[in-house]
């Protein structure tokens, strides 16, 4: 391919938090050069740097699961920069236990593609409001298509779209159909600020929710404050606009356990240097590791931590109990549970709050999400060998349950509101659901319950052989891109650069995100739009292009 070398351009297509920390990299490394680039960004989303996940758009009720504390973004790395810390943005409230709502990020993010925009003295940028719908090569370089127009040539061409279209399951897809041809009222969680428009028609309608996780409770509270409620004085206030009542289930029925209540109760869950730096050798030794062997070794790394904490906590749980719990865990996630979703509710509660000792599984959950930095440095680098990876990927996402844990006020709320009996667990755990004219009827253990409305808030995982977006669906069709192993995402080298059918890396071409997991591991974070991904890929870029 050939290119201009005193000009290059290059394409970022997605210009969310991904695109953004990917940009921000580049800037850093070329400023000092004085080498300009021409930088195309194709979004149809308005809002830059946030994309539709952190918009400053929607609701306020939608919530981060990090304290602010914990988001640590640090300040923009090129010399032009006029933006802060996180913790130093000025809209953003400064309490650094408070939860911040997932526009309050979005404004920050704005903030900073503004300041890239406005400040870094080699990029002139462009943005296109559009969807793009092909990329390919000749002997210039990449081309893209986008509006019916065709852009380029480039010399580099970076996707980091976050979450492409994919194919609805078997049960969703039936579940579409049926909304089309009966009473049933079908509606995706997000956009928030579409649920709360929609919402407004549902005063006394019974509501079911698939799923349990995250998403839920960002429902529960759109269902609830959004339409008008109020919690006070450790009750839930109903205003009478809300739904009469609220199904949410899941597959195994369990919400997720919350994180601690404050820094003094998490540091408790800190490992040593020295356990971490046992976990590493643990996750080295695992990557080039069968499955079996490679679960084995990562749990192991557990066993003195765990062990450490729970002690100290004044735990009755031994050695043994620690064990045990990760054997489950291996085999089966989640299995370990035997009582009922309100009970373990109440327990994750009581542990968050420093009021009951911590279960070996909300131990080994907290260590697991501290090792999440250490587990994508690890992992992320490598070429894992793909069953290997999706063993490793499964049991992250497992841990998810923990490591990924709401607030405790989501939780509490939860609880206020199924004593207030607006949200209703009955049919928790997996139910058998019935297709009725007059929408979904759930059975569980002989108790029958009809809803009307279905709210769909389980996001897609991000499998390349279930994408709808023609983007990437045309190039797997031309074999320049495949899957590390079917239900995961694309192969990537480790500076992100696309892996073809037949093993050719596609030089220039790059993919950074959810729709590269099987090759990259914990790509759900805020985290993992910044740091050591994106700079792999820009110090990748400046070794071609400069």
């Amino acid at each position: 391919m050939t290119f201009s070398k005193s000009r290059p351009r290059i394409a970022v297509v997605g210009m969310g938090p991904r695109g953004l920390g990917a940009l921000e990299a580049l800037a850093e490394r070329v400023e000092e050069s004085g080498f300009p680039i021409d930088v195309d960004i194709f979004d149809p989303v308005a809002q830059a740097g946030a994309g539709p996940n952190f918009s400053p758009d929607q609701s306020e009720l939608c919530l981060l699961n990090l304290p602010l504390r914990e988001v640590s973004l640090g300040s923009p790395g090129f010399a032009g920069s006029s933006l802060g810390k996180l913790s130093e943005f000025e809209p953003l409230d400064a309490d650094p236990e408070v939860f911040p709502a997932r526009a309050g990020l979005g404004l920050y993010l704005s903030a900073r593609f503004k300041d890239l925009a406005d400040n870094a003295r080699c990029f002139h940028m462009t943005q296109h409001f559009a969807t793009v719908q092909r990329v390919s090569s000749g002997n210039d370089g990449w081309w893209i298509e986008a509006k019916g127009e065709r852009f380029g040539p480039y010399a580099e061409v970076l996707l980091t779209q976050g979450q492409p279209d994919t194919v609805p399951d078997e049960q969703l897809a039936r579940w579409q159909s049926h909304a089309n041809d009966s009473k049933g009222e079908l509606i995706a969680a997000y956009p928030a600020n579409a649920l709360l428009s929609a919402a407004q028609e549902w005063s006394g309608r019974t509501v079911a929710i698939r799923g349990l996780g995250l998403s839920t409770l960002d429902v529960l509270r759109l269902l609830t404050c959004g339409m008008g409620g109020h919690f006070e004085g450790g009750e839930y206030h109903r205003s009478g606009r809300e739904p009469l009542r609220i199904l949410p289930f899941s597959l195994d029925g369990f919400p997720p356990f919350p994180k601690p209540a404050n820094v003094d109760l998490d540091n408790a869950f800190d490992p040593t240097p020295e356990e971490t730096r046992a976990f590493e050798m643990a996750l080295s030794k695992a990557l080039v590791a069968s499955p079996e062997d490679a679960l084995v070794a990562i749990c192991e790394a557990f066993h003195v931590p765990a062990m450490r904490i729970l002690e100290a906590s004044g735990s009755s749980a031994d050695q043994k109990a620690v064990e045990k719990w990760l054997e489950i865990e291996r085999d089966n996630p989640g299995a370990q549970e035997t009582r009922s979703p309100i009970e373990v509710l109440r327990e994750g509660i009581d542990m968050a709050e420093g009021l009951l000792p911590p279960s070996p599984g909300f131990v080994i959950g907290q260590l697991w999400r501290k090792w999440q930095n250490a587990l994508r440095r690890g992992f992320n680098p490598a070429r894992v060998e793909a069953r290997t990876a999706s063993a490793l990927i499964g049991f992250d996402e497992g841990l998810k349950r923990y490591s990924y844990g709401p607030p405790l006020r989501s939780a509490r709320e939860l609880l206020m509101l199924i004593e207030a009996k607006v949200v209703d667990l009955r049919a928790a755990d997996d139910p058998d659901i019935e297709l009725i004219a007059d929408g979904w009827r759930l059975e569980e253990d002989g108790s029958l319950v009809t809803a009307s409305v279905m709210i769909d808030a389980v996001m897609p995982p991000p499998a390349l052989d279930k994408s709808d977006d023609p983007l990437i669906t045309r190039l797997m069709d031309e074999g320049r891109i495949c899957a590390v192993a079917e239900g995961l995402g694309a192969q990537t080298q480790a500076d992100g650069q696309l892996v073809g059918r037949n093993g050719e890396v596609q030089h220039g071409l790059s993919l950074l995100g959810r729709l590269a997991l099987g090759s990259v591991i914990a790509v759900d974070s805020i985290h993992d739009c910044v740091g050591a991904a994106t700079d792999r890929w820009a110090d990748s870029v400046l070794s071609r292009i400069g």
